[in-house]
């Protein structure tokens, strides 16, 4: 028996369990989870795809299906405030490590700060007041004291608040989580983030979920063609009608 598993091995439809909602059942990558189910290697896996791809549904249904509070944080202080998460993850079955750890962290950046207001009201725990930080101070506060153990760690477009030097921080962060022996599921949109060696990354979009290589990704070509020459797209952004 190989003892050397991550946290995750697998992630799968459960063949008792209603489907969720129609609209999830039309986006490619959903629909593909639920007919293939998503291998998880060690290491980093990142989602990269356009605003509407999934790539955002299926890692919150995957930290659900983990145990993990929908709006952020681990899965020993729920809460919620308005609830928009499709109800996928109780289609899914996750296949756990032998051996491995439960501990994991779901940083969903639309949503951390109720995460934060949770913290003021539980109290204890010695953290700081992430509230009286900037948006990418708190992140990065956040990365600092959560991301200290082996364990599954779920990431909805962390950059959302972190500048090009805070990113490397970021994925400095993830280096070290892997090295301590964690996993990590991430959705991004950065070519900076996706950059990082070693890791294993699925773009997402219409054909569903596919591996790919970073150079290859749509997101890299469209941000070096635009930073060549910037006005090749925005003399057509631009345009008068």
């Amino acid at each position: 028996m190989d003892l050397d598993q991550p946290p995750v091995v697998r992630v799968f439809a459960d063949p008792r369990a209603d489907p969720p909602e129609p609209w999830a059942l039309q986006v490619p990558a959903v629909r593909q989870l639920l007919d293939e189910g998503l291998t998880l290697p060690h290491g980093v896996t990142f989602l990269v795809g356009e605003n509407g791809s999934g790539k955002s549904t299926v890692v919150e249904a995957v930290a659900q299906a983990y145990g993990l509070s929908p709006e952020g944080g681990t899965a020993f202080g729920r809460h919620e405030t308005r609830r928009t998460e499709s109800s996928l993850h109780r289609s899914l079955v996750l296949q756990r490590g032998v051996g491995a750890g439960r501990w994991g962290f779901f940083l969903r950046a639309e949503t951390m700060h109720g995460w934060y207001t949770y913290l003021d009201g539980v109290g204890g725990g010695g953290d700081p007041d992430f509230h009286a930080m900037s948006h990418g101070e708190s992140f990065l506060a956040v990365l600092e004291r959560r991301f200290d153990s082996p364990g599954f760690y779920c990431l909805d477009e962390p950059e959302a608040a972190l500048s090009f030097s805070s990113t490397l921080t970021l994925m400095r962060v993830l280096h070290d989580v892997v090295a301590a022996g964690g996993q990590v599921l991430c959705a991004t949109h950065s070519p900076v983030l996706a950059s990082l060696p070693g890791a294993r990354i699925l773009e997402v979009g219409d054909w569903g979920l596919r591996e790919t290589t970073w150079a290859e990704l749509g997101l890299v070509h469209h941000w070096r063609a635009f930073l060549e020459v910037p006005q090749r797209y925005l003399r057509h952004t631009l345009a008068d009608d």
